[in-house]
């Protein structure tokens, strides 16, 4: 009985066992053109996480049960770039030593493409050739082929863009570079079509020309890259000097020759916006009072304002325009153009007083804060240009759309006044009329033209959310947080808007929480997983947006981590032989070559960014390593700064601060009583560029530690009391905002003083 009822046992266990297998999903094992078959074990990895993300459909290829009938690598990956490209049939690997070590078993070499997910021409490339079986099975026969999201790795970015400008002369995205096993560069380009073009090899003819020439000729192809190598390893910041007040006249005579007196914007087309320039332009106006610093300023800000690179109806800038006129831009909007260009007009409108500059900066964070914050509180990376699969269909209007939406009163003459032709093509939204162009054929007053505007605005704007939204990158990028914090301290300081103040000190609590769990940095954070180790630029980015908050609250906290940040990037990231920052830390990946990504890019160049920080807060805290480091980095880059100064424009920032007169504008007294306020609000709306700010509760023994020179500077008879201190030598403290007023104007005609350090 005993041997019966452990059979009858056994038999319900194996069935609801079949049962359970029968009730698992079923997912067909995967293999890929010129390869072959998956082992289960990896297409069961694959298909799991496909499911976990949500099932998506990228690729245009299907099973008959309706799922994605390729699946590579990339979609274990927590990455939404490399996702987008985890269903080409193509043999993708991330990054990584399991990619290396198959290369070098096999001898291939490697096909290795870099992008970034709001990329047009990436998703072209992806369109033509990577989501095509034949081009696949060339790929995966004859190459190991890597994929890398040059947002999460800028170090391998900037090693292979260099490597790519040495050979081609000209580098951009998507990049497209061949390796040897060994990761050495031999050969790349950007963007290749499918089929030749004039002046241009197709994808078909150019894998093959590279197949060839690895079978027959791989000793030179080995060479020539490793004598590249040589030369990416040689290559580095350039010493030089002296770093004075001629280097900022240098530039500011070279941007005169730059300047689009018709247009605004420096160079030609593309044109891209350059806030650092601007910032430069800015100071260096009310350094010197040259007006036509000022003009060039002024202007491109105004005319990038009216030109469609800014998304008139939602807020924010795309990120390039292909014209001079900035009226064709690539459409994509990345949080780090967001951030670098509201500081640009939220200085014009503290330097020169005008709702112009102060209300495009204000569309600016009002887009970021609806549609780029995570719940979170912390910052999304970007949104694509292409919405149902054409770039900027989002964005774009015909007269007929617009009439339709405002109506028949006011439709055609907004119509004209944003360039819509009459054949009904559809383009996005410019002012192309001047502003007392308009008052004058309308007869209307400009508070009645405002009126009309803001009212038209909303129609089109509701018009618009109805069309499908173009894709948004869901990434955190701790260094593009960075610089956004700064954004909305500096300008919720500025305007009196805490709101904003508010809103950076979310983001930053956030970061700070998330993003160093075991007190390292991180570069990126996606759904829960963490990315690599930050970046030289994750640490001064996110310094800079930490020291703006202090100076936007007086909160110690914010000095503190401002003052932990740096003194961690100086350890992780010193090179003692350069006597400068190296751009990935002591424990981070040893690529062919160090990045040296030193001129401003997308983002301001981090070296400049550090040295800003480190020469500010090491002034303001009066720690010598802190400010010998600044003007170390600068002289490490003096040649270059000197010799391009518009290509290290954010550099010119660090060295006018260094160069001085520099100021500490201090109030004291709670930060609740109406008098403290008062004077708060003359320091914050006055432009002194070289000025730190600090708001001092009496008795704040937390930040009476971190700058003991405040314990004597007290209130005086009972008031809320200002000091204006030039290098900490003070004028007599002020009780009454009107006497503030003017010590604040004796100050904006300063001097420079000798080159930094002597």
């Amino acid at each position: 009985m005993t041997r019966l009822i452990s059979l009858v046992l056994i038999g319900i266990v194996l069935c609801a066992g079949r049962v359970a297998l029968a009730k698992a999903p079923q997912f067909p094992p995967i293999e890929l053109p010129g390869t072959k078959p998956f082992s289960p074990e990896l297409s069961q990895q694959l298909w799991h996480a496909w499911e976990q993300a949500g099932r998506p459909l990228h690729s245009r290829y299907r099973g008959s049960d309706g799922r994605p009938k390729y699946l590579n690598r990339l979609m274990a990956e927590a990455n939404p770039y490399l996702q987008l490209h985890a269903q080409n049939p193509i043999d993708w690997y991330p990054w990584g030593d399991e990619a290396f070590r198959r290369a070098q078993k096999e001898n291939k070499p490697i096909f290795l493409s870099i992008g970034y997910s709001t990329c047009h021409w990436c998703h072209v490339m992806e369109k033509e050739s990577f989501d095509n079986e034949e081009i696949a099975r060339i790929l995966n026969r004859d190459f190991i082929c890597i994929k890398v999201d040059r947002e999460e790795r800028p170090d391998v970015d900037a090693v292979y863009i260099a490597a790519v400008q040495r050979l081609m002369g000209s580098a951009g995205w998507p990049l497209t570079v061949f390796l040897t096993p060994d990761r050495e560069p031999f050969y790349g380009g950007t963007y290749f079509p499918l089929e030749d073009l004039p002046g241009r090899p197709g994808i078909k003819r150019l894998l093959a020309t590279v197949k060839g020439s690895w079978k027959n000729q791989q000793a030179a192809a080995r060479q020539a890259a490793g004598s590249l190598r040589d030369v990416l390893r040689n290559a580095g910041p350039q010493p030089g000097g002296p770093l004075d007040d001629v280097v900022l006249r240098r530039a500011a005579v070279h941007l005169t020759q730059l300047f689009d007196a018709t247009h605004g914007g420096f160079g030609k087309a593309p044109k891209f916006p350059q806030p650092q320039i601007v910032q430069f332009l800015l100071r260096y106006y009310a350094r010197t009072g040259d007006q036509a610093a000022r003009h060039m300023a002024l202007f491109t800000l105004r005319r990038m304002g009216q030109g469609a690179i800014r998304d008139f109806l939602g807020g924010g800038f795309h990120r390039y325009a292909t014209d001079a006129a900035w009226r064709v831009p690539h459409y994509e909007k990345l949080l780090v153009d967001q951030a670098t260009i509201a500081r640009a007009y939220v200085e014009a409108g503290l330097a020169m007083p005008s709702a112009e500059y102060i209300g495009t900066a204000n569309d600016v964070f009002q887009y970021v804060l609806r549609d780029l914050k995570a719940p979170s509180g912390a910052f999304y990376a970007a949104e694509d240009a292409q919405s149902g699969g054409e770039e900027g269909a989002y964005y774009l209007w015909s007269r007929a759309e617009v009439v339709r939406a405002v109506g028949a009163e006011d439709g055609p003459w907004l119509a004209d006044v944003f360039g819509l032709p009459a054949d009904n093509a559809r383009l996005p939204l410019a002012v192309s009329v001047p502003i007392e162009d308009i008052l004058r054929e309308q007869g209307m007053n400009q508070q009645t033209l405002l009126s009309k505007l803001q009212k038209a605005r909303s129609a089109l704007l509701a018009t618009r959310n109805q069309r499908p939204r173009p894709a948004r990158d869901e990434k955190i990028l701790t260094g593009w947080n960075g610089l956004m914090i700064a954004a909305l301290a500096e300008a919720g300081v500025h305007w009196g808007q805490p709101e904003y103040v508010e809103a950076g000190a979310r983001a930053a609590s956030w970061i700070l929480e998330h993003m160093r769990p075991s007190g390292r940095l991180h570069r990126s954070w996606y759904r829960g997983h963490l990315g690599s180790p930050g970046y030289l630029e994750d640490y001064a980015y996110l310094a800079l947006g930490l020291f703006e908050l202090y100076q936007a609250t007086g909160e110690a906290r914010w000095l503190q981590e401002t003052d932990r940040l740096l003194a961690e990037m100086l350890r992780l990231f010193w090179d003692k032989q350069k006597n400068t920052l190296r751009y990935t830390g002591t424990d981070q990946e040893e690529l062919i070559a160090p990045p040296w990504p030193l001129e401003d890019g997308a983002g301001p160049a981090a070296h400049s960014v550090a040295a800003d920080v480190l020469l500010r807060c090491g002034h303001l805290m009066q720690k010598k390593p802190y400010q010998e480091a600044g003007h170390d980095i600068l002289r490490a880059n003096g040649a270059d700064i000197a010799k391009a100064p518009t290509a290290y424009a954010y550099a010119l920032l660090g060295l006018d601060f260094a160069l001085g007169p520099r100021q500490e504008i201090v109030v004291v007294g709670p930060r609740q009583r109406e008098d403290t306020a008062k004077l708060w609000k003359v320091v914050q709306q006055t432009y002194v560029p070289r000025a730190i700010t600090v708001l001092y509760h009496p008795q704040d023994r937390e930040v009476e530690t971190l700058l003991p020179f405040l314990a004597r500077q007290p209130m005086q008879g009972g008031k809320a009391t200002a000091y204006v201190c030039e290098n900490f030598t003070c004028k007599l403290p002020v009780t009454d905002p009107g006497k503030l007023a003017e010590q604040l104007a004796a100050l904006q005609a300063g001097s420079p003083t000798p080159t930094p350090g002597k």
